[in-house]
């Protein structure tokens, strides 16, 4: 008999995705989620949802729905959870009692009936600055830039004596470094789960996820991954918004890779109690993600505006060491940047996006969140 997997926050971009990915490698997929409208257009099961999911529409906070979910189920995937660094700085309540407080239920259901397994959605963005080289060729820990120096539109990160430093593949084994609400919560998210799971001898994995793209993002959603924002100005014909000066670095899986990892990382037994990166490990600069966006769409004539602004909570350069993954789960990204984009470029065919950008970064600069 297969065995029934619920994934928390299912009918989401990576949750449903993950629940193909399952499905078609013979597992029985249950999905609880909530359907908030900022993420989804109605409040019904999406159309993307494989037919053979069992969807319950249902609150991570709620004890009841989260017992009922859980009933029956042999691995449970955690997924549900706001998302977004700038909204998660000022909408600390719902990041708080999503993220922690519905975590905090779940475990507590799990405490009561174990499961084989617990998979637990982190975030690259607990590292905050990714780890760096000295000329000299030391490894260091990026050290937060200061207001004065983004003032001064002074971007890159700097080691103590102010030289300047070159960024390199993060691993698991870089302290993290907390920037932002969102961060945090997603920290407390790994943590919970990894010691709950030690507690009560349930085999736990935290998978931290670096940018995800692909089919099925919220696109009218402003505070989702950078390529589905991208994707909506330019359907909009507006330019992408872009901070500082656009030569941050950033790492770019497809969410067919990534879902990919999760589910390697469910078969795997010596996963146990481990994290790991899922990433493509191959470091993209944002203004070169924005202009290859806009010529995959035919619209290379709309440049990107580059604000020269910072918004808190961001960091420079973070990209993966996906090392740990490749050795231990067999992990390895399959999807190139240039097909993923095709792909995704196919999908946003026919697509309607209500722009919001403006929205909210306006948002972020009343309540000065940007400099």
């Amino acid at each position: 008999m297969s065995r029934i997997v619920l994934i928390t926050g299912g009918a989401g971009f990576i949750g449903s995705h993950l629940a193909d990915e399952l499905i078609t490698n013979g597992y029985r997929v249950r999905v609880l989620d909530r359907l908030i409208d900022q993420v989804h257009s109605k409040e019904e099961r999406p159309d993307y949802l494989h037919p053979n999911v069992e969807f319950i529409p249902g609150d991570i906070c709620d004890a009841n729905a989260v017992r009922y979910a859980c009933f029956g189920v042999d691995v449970v995937c955690h997924l549900a959870a706001r998302v977004g660094v700038g909204q998660s700085m000022y909408d600390i309540v719902n990041y708080t009692k999503t993220n922690n407080v519905g975590t905090a239920v779940l475990l507590e259901e799990l405490m009561q009936r174990p499961v084989s397994k617990l998979l637990v959605a982190s975030s690259m963005s607990i590292y905050g600055e990714g780890l760096y080289r000295r000329t000299d060729g030391a490894l260091r820990v990026g050290r937060e830039r200061s207001l004065e120096q983004l003032k001064q539109g002074d971007w890159e990160v700097r080691d103590v004596d102010g030289q300047s430093l070159q960024p390199v593949p993060t691993p698991e084994s870089k302290v993290p470094t907390l920037a932002s609400v969102y961060a945090l919560s997603k920290y407390d998210q790994e943590r919970l789960c990894l010691i709950a799971g030690r507690a009560y001898h349930i085999p736990t994995v935290a998978l931290r996820f670096f940018n995800a793209y692909g089919p099925r993002q919220a696109l009218s959603n402003p505070y989702t991954g950078v390529l589905a924002i991208f994707a909506s100005r330019l359907l909009n014909d507006k330019p992408p918004m872009i901070y500082e000066d656009g030569r941050q670095q950033r790492d770019f899986v497809h969410v067919n890779d990534l879902v990919r990892g999760c589910r390697l990382a469910i078969e795997t037994p010596q996963a146990a109690d481990e994290v790991f990166n899922i990433g493509s490990g191959e470091p993209h600069t944002i203004l070169e993600i924005a202009r290859r966006m806009a010529a995959v769409m035919d619209k290379s004539h709309i440049e990107p505006e580059v604000t020269g602004k910072y918004r808190v909570g961001d960091i420079r350069h973070c990209f993966a060491d996906i090392t740990k993954a490749r050795q231990l789960l067999q992990y390895e990204p399959q999807i190139s940047l240039q097909t993923g984009m095709a792909q995704l470029s196919e999908w946003l065919e026919g697509q309607v996006a209500v722009d919001q950008v403006a929205q909210a970064n306006n948002e972020l600069e009343k309540r000065g969140l940007t400099v």
